[in-house]
């Protein structure tokens, strides 16, 4: 890679504290492979993400033989899905093209993959275990939902404090609903309808997230549209750290691996067992932490 070339790359990632190791060794290099052709191409980051969507829900059709070599080729579909969903991002930032419609269907396209995968492995599973395998993947798509919300949200709001708001997505509700209301339906009936869902998506985020609430209403009556003093910054960075490799492991490449092992072994119920289990220990261990940083924070300012 020239020295050009190495800063184009380095221009594409987020942080170096939000980054996962196995995304800086294989998903980013490849991604930046494939936004360097979508731009010469003059593809948009949406369509690299609808690409990514059909790339997910096939991974979620071969999760449905008991044959672990269609499950295997299934896997090698959702790696390529998450090299796309990497590229969508990396070209946005390599172009400047960003949009509020492709952070939604950023987001968005993790979300049907998952899907398909559950329903695929319900019908699978359905001639042994019958209606109690949907209650278990309904179980664990709710807390899978959960945890990528949270997770997504404390990676943006470590974005803030690490490279301010340009570098960070750490969107407020109350904007949302606002933009929401302003689009009319009958002009944009499709970017309706996503803004509904993000809408609904950011406002479960701040209703988690209770101390964080009260910690930004502060930042925003203390400094009142200003930047956040580095020296402010700096701290919460520091205590927010350690909790990014808690929010990495709720992300895709965890969750990837732990349905590649669950098919391998002709078992992919339990992959919806690890997400009811370790999943919702780290969530509930993160949540706690983020929670008293935030309200330590507001007590000193």
């Amino acid at each position: 890679m020239t020295d050009q070339n190495k800063q184009r790359y380095a221009q594409t990632l987020k942080h170096p504290d939000t980054e996962e190791p196995i995304d800086l060794w294989f998903y980013r290099p490849l991604g930046f492979r494939l936004a360097q052709l979508g731009e010469k191409l003059h593809w948009t980051p949406n369509f690299i993400s609808v690409v990514s969507i059909f790339l997910g829900i096939g991974c979620g059709l071969l999760c449905y033989p008991s044959d672990w070599r269609w499950n295997l080729l299934g896997i090698g579909l959702l790696i390529m899905a998450d090299i796309c969903d990497s590229a969508d991002g990396q070209l946005a930032r390599l172009t400047g093209q960003y949009s509020r419609l492709g952070r939604i269907l950023d987001g968005a396209s993790g979300d049907i993959w998952f899907i398909t995968i559950y329903v695929a492995i319900c019908l699978r599973l359905m001639p042994d275990w019958g209606i109690w395998i949907f209650v278990l993947a309904a179980s664990a798509g709710f807390c899978h939902s959960k945890q990528a919300q949270l997770s997504d949200y404390y990676r943006n709001v470590h974005l803030f404090f690490a490279k301010g708001k340009n570098g960070s997505e750490w969107d407020d509700a109350r904007q949302v609903v606002k933009d929401y209301r302003a689009v009319r339906f009958s002009e944009a009936p499709l970017y309706k309808v996503f803004l509904w869902f993000y809408k609904n998506y950011t406002q479960a985020q701040e209703a988690m997230t209770p101390q964080l609430q009260i910690f930004r209403k502060r930042l925003s009556e203390q400094y009142a549209g200003k930047p956040v003093p580095p020296e402010l910054s700096a701290r919460f960075r520091e205590q927010s750290r350690p909790l990014m490799k808690y929010a990495n492991i709720l992300t895709f490449n965890c969750r990837a691996i732990t349905l590649f092992v669950a098919l391998m072994l002709g078992s992919p119920w339990l992959y919806f067992v690890v997400e009811l289990t370790l999943g919702n220990v780290l969530l509930l261990y993160m949540w706690v932490r983020h929670e008293r940083i935030c309200r330590s924070f507001t007590q000193a300012l």
